[in-house]
């Protein structure tokens, strides 16, 4: 029987223990030491390179901020400050959410008011909170309000209206129907919606602010938990914007708000109460986590110098997971992708977060997908006890470093709008609009090039994939800034495919001609292969064959792609880019071989490719 000493032989610690006390002491020049050695193996330093090694491994945001591989107690920012005080980065509560949560908040879009109830019910009963409402054009109508509303506390249940110009007519319904139910308005919840900025912003159609600023002068006196306006974001976003010009553009749109209420009576701290702020929640989590924390800083600053007491100055946040970075293809990792953003959107202090269905790019939801996008957000809050954290990204050195860096830039277009003379201004003369074209441009690029890879889309997709069909979504609002999704453009190639499937019997076809045996060519027909079905054309593989043309003739195709090792490339390409007699010849890699048209390679403008094969075989896009 093995002997246990007990408690009285145990050593006793010495003073000052210091943990991992064996290991050599971790410096930045040894960090940069291994650095290099790892990018020199890797053939992405130059041996007389003789910067800082890891400046090969910084990337930059759309807003031109530099991400770097490594932050330090170097990058500290200063005092963080405390949640609930100015400047609220580190959130507008001192509690955060513990206790409450996060508003969990459904959106609803059906036209049919007893669907949209039972729907609106299976949400509140399956965990939501709120509930957000589109009306009019082609959603429900103003009219049918109170039936999709029917058994709904909306004392309980806050209820956000979405009726773009008709915000009148629809927040008339709300404070109608709050008196039907005798709600008290000391009581009475809800956020009426009126966004005249995003809706010339969605439409092109100039709205007037007197009518809304009038209309929350009323609310004020009535229903003090009541807010009138949205200042929303997701225009801008959807634009193609970046972080700092969508935050740019809200902030602004905040500030013309705020002299619109004051002129209409209001002090600052009661129109700044009547305002609620919506911003996009994308799968770049530290830059989501960020976003909202610098947007409370950036409200802090308007009111400060407005004169709002400290008291008054937190901003009411509502995020929604982005539009924009939905799929219809593969729209499983949608799933993941709104994990990632509701996270994000929860750790940098949301006080409201809609995740949209995984569906919700390709049509109405059903009651799956409807299931999973609520419960997103519950179980991260009652599982993963993300809310029981107050400011849990506070004191990360790369967050804090980002989160200053971004509220600057942001702080810059904020300021260049104001300059212009408002955000009303700059969506009048189409100013924005060109600052947000550029940037998608610049988006494009990279999403062409598969920098900014899409799962399921320009990477890894799956032309085997049972399409997803839904019932189709309500009209958008048109006429004003344009609504992107990244994925679009290889989404139109896909769609082409499917087209010439259905007249041809088969997809669009390249030959993946093999050098070699498998283990010599399987890396770029791999990636070959990934390439070229990204544009929905099936790539054929022969695998090893000592007949690549007798195997290219009886594939069908009338392209080839030679994939194989750079020796090969040196030893066979022309040769066999001669035997196949192919109508074009691509080259996985790069080099220039004789009989050889084109290459692809990682980097490469795949879009730019992929359109070229289209024209090439026939498939109208």
């Amino acid at each position: 029987m093995t002997n246990v000493a007990g408690p009285e032989s145990a050593p006793i610690p010495e003073p000052g223990l210091a943990l991992a006390a064996e290991f050599p002491e971790a410096d930045r020049a040894r960090w940069q030491e291994l650095v290099a050695g790892v990018l020199r193996k890797s053939g992405r330093l130059p041996e007389d390179f003789a910067g800082a090694p890891e400046s090969k491994l910084v990337s930059r945001t759309y807003d031109g901020i530099e991400i770097q591989p490594l932050y330090t107690a170097e990058d500290e920012q200063g005092p963080l400050g405390f949640p609930g005080l100015p400047p609220f980065v580190r959130g507008a509560r001192p509690e955060g959410v513990i206790g409450t949560g996060w508003d969990v908040r459904v959106r609803h879009l059906r036209a049919d008011a007893k669907v949209a109830n039972a729907a609106i019910l299976a949400d509140l009963e399956g965990g939501a909170s709120s509930v957000w409402l589109r009306l009019n054009d082609g959603a429900l109508p103003v009219s049918a309000l109170a039936e999709a509303l029917n058994d709904v506390y909306v004392d309980l249940a806050p209820v956000v209206l979405d009726a773009g110009a008709g915000y009148e007519a629809a927040a008339q319904a709300l404070l109608d129907l709050f008196a039907e139910r005798e709600i008290p308005a000391s009581e009475a919840v809800g956020t009426l919606g009126a966004d005249p900025i995003g809706t010339t912003a969605r439409t092109g159609e100039t709205l007037p602010l007197v009518p809304a600023a009038e209309l929350a002068a009323r609310v004020a006196a009535k229903y003090p938990k009541v807010r009138t306006i949205v200042a929303d974001g997701l225009p801008f976003h959807e634009a193609g914007g970046s972080d700092a010009q969508e935050l740019g553009a809200v902030v602004a749109a905040g500030v013309a708000y705020l002299r619109a209420l004051t002129e209409a009576g209001l002090e600052v701290p009661q129109a700044a109460a009547q305002l609620e702020f919506r911003l996009a929640a994308t799968a770049d989590q530290f830059l989501t986590i960020a976003k909202f924390r610098a947007a409370r800083r950036l409200w802090d600053r308007v009111l400060e110098v407005s004169g709002a007491p400290a008291e008054a100055r937190g901003m009411h946040q509502h995020a929604v997971t982005s539009p924009a970075m939905l799929t219809q293809r593969d729209p499983w990792v949608n799933m993941l992708r709104t994990t990632v953003a509701c996270f994000a959107a929860g750790a940098g202090g949301a006080d409201a977060v809609t995740v949209l269905p995984f569906d919700a790019a390709i049509g109405l939801p059903d009651a799956f997908s409807a299931r999973i996008a609520r419960n997103t957000g519950t179980v991260l809050l009652e599982e993963s006890k993300l809310g029981n954290v107050i400011d849990p990204a506070g004191g990360s050195w790369y967050v804090e470093k980002l989160t200053d860096e971004l509220a600057e830039a942001a702080w810059r277009e904020f300021t260049a709008i104001e300059a212009a003379g408002g955000i009303e201004a700059e969506l009048a003369t189409g100013t924005l609009a060109g600052r947000l074209a550029q940037t998608w441009e610049n988006r494009a690029k990279r999403l062409a090039t598969r920098r900014d890879p899409l799962t399921g889309v320009s990477e890894f997709p799956n032309l085997a994939e049972k399409a997803v069909s839904r019932e189709p979504l309500p009209p958008v609002a048109e006429g004003g800034l344009p609504r992107h999704r990244y994925a679009e453009e290889y989404e139109k190639l896909r769609d082409a495919s499917d087209a010439y499937l259905a007249e041809h019997g088969r997809r669009p076809k390249i030959f993946l001609a093999t050098l070699g045996p498998v283990a010599a060519h399987t890396t770029r027909a791999g990636f070959a292969a990934n390439l070229f079905q990204a544009g929905g054309i099936e790539a054929v593989n022969p695998g090893a064959t000592d007949d690549l043309p007798g195997a290219f003739r009886e594939s069908g195709a009338r392209v080839a792609c030679l994939c194989g090792t750079d020796a090969a490339y040196e030893e066979q390409a022309a040769a066999v880019a001669a035997s196949l007699g192919a109508e074009t010849v691509l080259l996985a890699g790069k080099g220039n071989y004789e009989g050889v048209d084109g290459n692809v390679y990682a980097g490469c403008d795949a879009l730019e490719v992929l359109i070229g094969l289209h024209e090439q075989l026939g498939v109208t896009v």
